[in-house]
């Protein structure tokens, strides 16, 4: 049964991945510089990718943008400024989505989200403004480089379920960071608390810019930051992960949309593909194995990881 779903899957990407090469090939290399591609087709390739996308991303357990910008970076000839603008916006309705009813479920804390989203979302500006401001080529190598970093993280980082912190830094004290954690309704409720906090704050400096200047979702690296650094537990670090990914990719997003890098032609159908395919995958989480799906992913984002660094350094245009 694993072995099947994993042909399908890898047959799935790989007929999506030379359908819109064959397009791109024969529409060059800007959006509708032959005048014969109608706009409408783009938006329709865009909302395909991104349902087949969105429903990956929940079975794997990433954020929708980790797998946004380097799938249609390496699949569709858009500037790369739309690409990550659209990006963000995606990541953005993702987690507004979802924020209401983690925080109505008790499985994300605004007192652990709220300080390090402001570290957070003022280095996402300044990414932001970077990546704007910087040369394309070079944007689009280190976007490379980053989605191999993804790939190491999402293959070497263990994941928590539990991590029991004995007793909390002064910081964290001080902003009065815990709260009640309960698995399920038969299980009694614990106390949480974290620590290391100056060193997670440091680490969120790090993922703002870098969410800001790729248009990332940031969520492969927020939770294992929150996890394994701050000691949250796992479905909290997973929770409070979407409330601070809401206000860094918000922050950024307005200096795309000052600049206007945000094309609705981009923006739109991603969005609206997104969230349907993650409602489609949320379904098929109870019969797909997530373990199978996830390696696909990995596989999917090193190859479009590759792509995008030997374009950025002109080996691969």
């Amino acid at each position: 049964m694993r072995r099947q779903s994993i042909r399908r899957l890898l047959l799935l990407l790989l007929l999506v991945f030379f359908a819109v090469s064959a397009l791109y090939a024969e529409t060059g290399n800007s959006v509708g510089s032959d005048g014969q591609t109608p706009w409408w087709m783009w938006s329709l390739g865009l909302f395909i990718i991104t349902f087949l996308l969105g429903m990956l991303a929940v079975l794997a357990g990433v954020g929708g943008g980790s797998v946004y910008v380097p799938a249609v970076a390496a699949l569709f000839p858009f500037n790369l400024d739309f690409v990550r603008g659209a990006g963000l916006i995606v990541a953005l309705t993702s987690a507004i989505a979802a924020g209401p009813r983690l925080l109505k479920s008790g499985l994300a804390s605004l007192r652990l989200s709220m300080p390090l989203a402001l570290v957070s979302s003022l280095f996402s500006i300044l990414g932001a403004l970077v990546g704007l401001s910087v040369p394309q080529n070079i944007v689009q190598a280190a976007l490379g480089v980053t989605m191999m970093v993804i790939v190491v993280v999402m293959v070497a980082v263990p994941r928590n379920e539990f991590a029991a912190v004995r007793e909390a830094d002064a910081l964290s004290a001080r902003l009065g960071i815990h709260g009640v954690f309960q698995e399920n309704q038969s299980s009694a409720p614990t106390q949480w608390k974290i620590k290391n906090t100056p060193v997670g704050a440091a680490l969120f400096m790090v993922i703002g810019f870098m969410a800001g200047m790729f248009g990332l979702g940031a969520g492969w690296a927020n939770i294992p930051v929150l996890n394994l650094v701050l000691g949250a537990p796992l479905k909290i670090a997973v929770g409070t992960s979407s409330l601070i990914l809401s206000v860094n990719a918000s922050a950024a997003a307005w200096v795309y949309l000052h600049r206007g890098a945000v094309l609705p032609l981009v923006a739109v159908p991603s969005a609206v593909g997104m969230m349907l395919g993650s409602r489609i995958g949320a379904r098929l989480l109870t019969v797909v194995p997530s373990r199978v799906v996830r390696w696909v992913v990995i596989a999917f984002l090193l190859l479009a990881g590759l792509r995008s660094l030997l374009a950025g350094t002109g080996v691969w245009m």
